[in-house]
């Protein structure tokens, strides 16, 4: 499950030359963006921040940041 706060949920873009742009974005944001990722060109996304203008063509990966990180060994 994504992390998710009182604004919305925590998600990393990460960009052509290596830099990565992270964002909290609203449900409707969040799916608005991962249809604007097919098609390519610009989207206006608004984080908690601000208003974000992102180029769809210039991302290389989208991360969810995950509520729970756990390190360990399964016990089974």
């Amino acid at each position: 499950m994504a992390k998710q706060s009182a604004e919305g949920e925590r998600v990393v873009l990460g960009l052509k030359g290596g830099g990565s742009l992270p964002l909290t974005l609203s449900a409707s944001d969040r799916e608005k963006l991962f249809s604007s990722l097919e098609k390519g060109g610009w989207i206006d996304l608004d984080d908690e921040d601000g208003p974000v203008r992102v180029d769809c063509s210039q991302v290389v990966y989208v991360r969810s940041e995950s509520e729970e990180h756990r390190v360990g060994f399964g016990l089974g």
